[in-house]
């Protein structure tokens, strides 16, 4: 009688974070009243979502091994923009698709240093961090730009069925991101690419367009953020962005379980790290704590996200050294050693064969 296979039941990486999460919000709630207004539960979420949006980009990136240094920048530049933009003429709604456009196209010159010249991402963001910041304050002298189109505040102050504007559009993103990482080949290559760079090559992963993909994601969420905060103000900072969201988005991602080193993460997993992260900064905020002290809790958590996952790392490639080495040989010797099955003869040093599902031969090596 043939038996069944157990089915092992696994817990979601999310649970985790989720659970700090509610901790938090009841901590929290107990000590302020105040944070447990309607009025206040509105601001968190408005706030939340430009954190989100971030952390959103930022994940993507992640996933690849990079870091993006340039989004705060990117949304005081997209933030001005879409405001001169509104200046010269342009619809409302068209100013928007614009900026945001304006901003992924500072993510794909992003890409492109990384890519083709073959900057660290470090570096080559960090530079267009300053470029992208410069950019606000020379268009305008330092002043601040007012929008001219009283209809632009339904993106940052509107509702839809009473959730606010930027609540929807941001609940969009993210299935559209979560089914396009899960359900595509170029969500999978993402993986691939932080997983293994070398190995991702030789499988087959065309790595320039991925790389030119997730870092204009990220400048696109980073100007759909400028638009959120230009619309919530309807005057367009120089300024704005520069402060801590950087700071946020990264340590949203963190926290959410998205690893420093990539390959590892999911989009909902860095959404719950936002909404923990402007939890945090709200409730702080409400119990009159000094935005100094805000900037150490969250780099404490930062701090302990990256130890965790370093942890978790070390555990799984000691797990799986420990399972390869007690599983032994998968096959009988064929005098080889290479383990392959009896009929299956491994490829020659000349002549290698292709990677395995992807028909895409890697070079050949010559003995010396």
């Amino acid at each position: 009688m043939a038996t069944r296979p157990v089915r092992r039941r696994t817990v979601p990486d999310e649970l985790g974070i989720f659970g700090v999460l509610v901790v938090v919000v009841a901590v929290l709630a107990f000590l302020s009243p105040a944070f447990r207004s309607i009025d206040n539960a509105l601001i968190l979420l408005l706030n939340g979502a430009v954190i989100a949006f971030l952390a959103l980009g930022q994940t993507f990136v992640l996933l690849t091994g990079g870091i993006d240094l340039s989004t705060g920048a990117n949304i005081a530049m997209s933030g001005v923009l879409v405001a001169l933009y509104m200046r010269g003429g342009m619809p409302w709604w068209l100013a928007a698709i614009v900026a945001v456009l304006t901003g992924a196209a500072l993510g794909v010159v992003n890409g492109s240093l990384i890519h083709f010249l073959n900057i660290p991402p470090f570096i080559a963001t960090f530079g267009t961090m300053g470029v992208a910041s410069s950019i606000p304050l020379i268009i305008t002298g330092a002043n601040s730009v007012t929008v001219v189109d009283p209809e632009y505040s339904f993106i940052g102050q509107g509702y839809i069925a009473g959730i606010p504007v930027p609540v929807v559009l941001l609940v969009i993103a993210v299935v559209v991101a979560s089914l396009f990482l899960r359900r595509t080949r170029q969500g999978l290559w993402i993986y691939a690419l932080g997983g293994n760079r070398a190995a991702a090559r030789l499988a087959g992963v065309a790595v320039g367009r991925t790389t030119l993909l997730v870092y204009g994601i990220s400048g696109a969420c980073a100007g759909m953020g400028g638009v959120i905060s230009t619309s919530r103000l309807m005057v367009g900072f120089p300024a704005t962005g520069l402060a801590n969201e950087l700071f946020f988005s990264i340590a949203a991602a963190v926290v959410g379980g998205v690893s420093l080193f990539g390959g590892i993460g999911s989009v909902w997993g860095a959404m719950i790290g936002a909404v923990l992260i402007a939890t945090v900064s709200n409730g702080l905020n409400v119990l009159n704590v000094s935005s100094y002290w805000q900037s150490l809790v969250i780099g404490l958590i930062i701090l302990v996200g990256v130890a965790v996952d370093t942890y978790r790392r070390s555990v799984t490639r000691g797990v799986r050294r420990a399972a390869r080495v007690g599983a032994g040989p998968t096959a009988p010797s064929t005098g080889t050693g290479s383990g392959a099955p009896p009929d299956a003869a491994p490829p020659s040093r000349s002549e290698p064969g292709p990677a395995a599902g992807t028909g895409v031969h890697p070079p050949a090596t010559t003995p010396h």
